[in-house]
């Protein structure tokens, strides 16, 4: 039986996690930083203090109150639910119209089909320009498009989450101007915001040139043998051209809805980097544009109406998962032990050599981000311990800061708790469990690469 044969469905692998975060209350001590206002990119948030961890009482989680974690977890996951519910409404109504099926035709009458290959590879760097410049869970409305691109070339929908929700996710994480994680912790270190970005910007974009190689392997695979690949049985149903290119056209209608669309979102990214907008405003653009475009189409408010309840009933797993999995950190905020794992982890790290330490401190960094999947979140509540460590061991604080980037950045691409990788899959219609046999090779092989410029920032010094 092969590796990937064993993962469990996704809705039992969360529940494992939940039973495992309940069981660790019982046998971590119970522990807390003391923690500050601060004034960051972000607003005001709550920063550790370092050096202030006690114990405290242990709070272990009963039954019951492991039961009750979940619907606490869907509580405090709400925004980005409705965030994911409104994306699957807007794209619902944008497919009843025609205009994307139109859009993606009309690109690939004029490119051509021989240029597949190519189209891949652009369409993968620009995903991943739009995960460094616009941001994580700002592009969930864009992620279907690249399944009507991918099945129009002969591809899956396998390979359309490669190629839009791994370029988002890795060029956010990596992103030399990530606010959440490069920004947060340049704040906290006093260092110049977003200095070292010749650096972090090499490593990006061989990390998503690694990713568009790996996308155009597996392409090449399902073109020589369909059946070979992961996307067998998925549902397709609306994503498909259903007709042949030399066929297609925009209408004057479709352009229409193309301008509220385009228009829309570009109000959606105006509101985000100058009125600090995030999911609400986010959630409330989309079900603008969604029943701008019903209008403007001329689809009666009954099928409208029909057309938002299926496209909920589509976009109802994803948004049911990221609550569930936000039920983890409640979990661990219950038993008060997120904060006894990153003192104990942050003391084995001072026994290390300075090499040895800035790998393990990325290694730490990945097993965190299993329980604060937040980047600010993870930034806020380990970097003020972590920087002290890294200076007592050699490290530089831009070395760092990088350790704890590749830590969260790379692994948000398997992390099952976070809610908005499980969003834009769920946009894909690409079950978790397919997601992790398609990319967990591509996973370890950029983090291999992103620990060489780790070793390399440690050897130069890099400051």
């Amino acid at each position: 039986m092969k590796w990937y044969e064993k993962i469990p469905h996704p809705v039992a692998m969360l529940f494992g996690i939940i039973i495992l975060a309940t069981i660790l209350s019982y046998f971590l001590p119970a522990g807390l930083f003391e923690r500050e206002l601060v004034e960051t990119l972000l607003g005001t948030k709550e920063r550790v203090v370092a050096g202030s961890y006690k114990s405290i009482e242990s709070t272990p989680v009963g039954f019951m109150d492991m039961f009750r974690a979940l619907s606490e977890g869907f509580k405090s996951a709400s925004d980005i639910i409705f965030v994911v519910l409104a994306g699957g409404v807007m794209f619902g109504l944008l497919e009843k119209t025609k205009m994307v099926e139109n859009a993606v035709g009309t690109l690939l009458k004029t490119l051509g089909l021989k240029r597949k290959f190519f189209i891949v590879v652009v369409m993968t760097f620009v995903f991943g320009l739009l995960g460094i410049f616009v941001g994580y869970e700002n592009n969930i409305a864009i992620v279907p498009i690249a399944a009507f691109l991918a099945l129009a070339i002969g591809g899956d929908l396998i390979l359309a989450a490669g190629i839009a929700v791994g370029g988002i996710t890795i060029g956010f994480g990596l992103s030399p101007f990530n606010p959440y994680t490069v920004g947060t912790g340049h704040q906290i270190a006093s260092l110049s915001m977003y200095s070292g970005a010749v650096l972090r910007s090499v490593l990006c974009f061989v990390a998503l040139a690694t990713l568009a190689v790996y996308n155009i392997r597996y392409f090449k695979k399902i073109l020589k043998d369909p059946k070979a690949g992961l996307g067998e049985g998925l549902d397709v149903e609306g994503m498909k051209l259903s007709k042949g290119i030399s066929e297609y056209n925009m209408t004057a209608n479709n352009w229409l809805i193309f301008f509220i669309f385009t228009g829309g979102i570009g109000v959606m990214l105006y509101g985000i980097f100058t009125q600090g907008w995030y999911l609400r405003e986010i959630s409330a653009i989309f079900i603008m544009i969604a029943i701008l475009a019903g209008v403007a189409s001329r689809m009666s408010s009954y099928d409208i109406s029909e057309t938002v309840l299926q496209s909920i009933g589509v976009a109802a797993p994803g948004a049911f998962m990221v609550g569930y999995a936000k039920t983890i950190a409640v979990i661990l905020e219950m038993g008060n032990i997120s904060d006894t794992i990153a003192f104990n982890l942050s003391n084995f790290l001072m026994e290390m050599p300075i090499f040895a330490a800035a790998f393990l401190m990325s290694v730490a960094q990945c097993v965190m981000n299993l329980f604060i999947p937040s980047g600010s979140g993870q930034a806020l509540a380990t970097l003020p311990i972590m920087l002290p460590v890294g200076e007592l061991v050699g490290l530089t604080k831009q070395t760092t800061i990088l350790a704890f980037q590749i830590g969260d950045g790379v692994t948000n691409i398997v992390n099952p708790t976070l809610g908005g990788l499980i969003a834009m899959l769920s946009m894909c219609r690409v079950p978790f469990d397919r997601w992790l046999r398609f990319i967990v090779p591509l996973a370890l092989l950029v983090l291999v690469v992103a620990w060489g410029f780790l070793i390399f920032s440690v050897a130069i010094g890099w400051s």
